[in-house]
């Protein structure tokens, strides 16, 4: 089938570009390139456009006969999100329900959510399930849930089928090194301290030592952005064979604390470099772990990558030939 995707110039979505590749699907990516990179697109064809500008949006799904749509694009920095809450419903929200009213003229049928583990908020058991109580402490993760309601309200009225995969820290890169993780500003664990190592930043802060954990840091579920395209595919196939609309959790299940995230990338890198220890963040739980029991079951999902060596080697094979990244 032809399938857009949104955001597919980004970290995850041209990973999952790469892997949708290896299908006999026909790729369509639809990026601004705001934040995502032209390089980073290594398969289909790519359209340089914005989900605001619809009638640009409605020639591309008709042009290309689109009939199904991975959704990607989206700002997802969380403090950015609290400061500035109208930046994140204008785009995140707003550009949803243009590309919903899009998809609906059109006829097109399926949609796969890339959601987030932040519509969770602080949950109070571990790990964190489809059943868990959403309650996102942050704009980022209320506009994620929102696009949820949404899409729930468009397959009761117009019989649209999605299925929505909230995910938890997505790491690691592409196993060829041909593409990686490159955000400006850098905002995840494992790339800053990759940073560090290569001398990019002075230091890494850890951020509150006196965690309720095994060392007292935050413990979170660090999961390869391999796996995660893997589970896309695994959801488009699922809708294609007749699949209701439902939501998946992605995630290792096992979660690694910050401490042995930098221990790992000293032992992966072969260099030591400075670590601070500082107070803890406000809003910060001290554990987040998945339990992707669902997607396993019901889409048959293995993920390849769940040790934190191998998705620490990864990311470094990436980060050490490409150190100024897609530049």
């Amino acid at each position: 089938m032809n399938v857009l995707i949104t955001g597919g110039a980004g970290y995850i979505g041209s990973h999952v570009v790469l892997e949708l590749s290896k299908t006999n699907h026909n790729i369509i990516v639809y990026d601004n390139l705001q934040k995502g990179h032209r390089g980073a697109v290594l398969a289909g064809k790519l359209i340089v456009g914005d989900l605001n500008d619809t009638d640009k949006l409605e020639h591309v799904c008709r042009e290309y006969d689109i009939q199904g749509v991975m959704h990607f694009a989206a700002d997802s920095l969380v403090g950015e999100s609290m400061k500035d809450p109208a930046k994140y419903y204008k785009n995140n929200v707003g550009n949803a329900i243009n590309l919903l009213e899009v998809m609906r003229k059109n006829g097109i049928k399926y949609m796969v959510f890339s959601s987030t583990a932040a519509v969770y908020g602080e949950p109070d058991r571990i790990p964190i399930t489809e059943e868990t109580l959403t309650n996102p402490t942050n704009v980022y993760g209320r506009t994620k849930l929102v696009i949820e309601e949404m899409l729930k309200d468009y397959d009761r009225a117009y019989g649209m089928k999605f299925i929505t995969l909230r995910y938890f820290n997505a790491s690691g890169a592409d196993p060829s090194g041909q593409i990686g993780e490159d955000h400006s500003p850098e905002t995840h664990l494992i790339p800053l301290v990759l940073y560090t190592a290569l001398g990019k930043r002075e230091s890494i802060s850890i951020f509150g030592t006196d965690y309720p954990t095994r060392d007292g840091t935050c413990i979170r579920d660090y999961i390869h952005v391999s796996d995660l395209a893997q589970a896309h595919i695994l959801a488009l196939e699922a809708l294609l064979a007749g699949s209701e609309s439902k939501i998946y959790n992605l995630g290792n299940g096992e979660g690694y604390s910050v401490r042995e995230v930098i221990d790992m990338v000293k032992k992966v890198t072969g260099r030591d470099f400075k670590v601070n220890e500082s107070e803890r963040r406000p809003g910060d739980p001290a554990i987040l772990v998945a339990s992707s029991a669902k997607a396993r079951k019901e889409l048959g999902w293995k993920p390849q990558y769940g040790d934190l060596q191998k998705i620490i080697e990864t990311a470094w094979n990436w980060h050490k030939n490409n150190p100024d990244g897609f530049k």
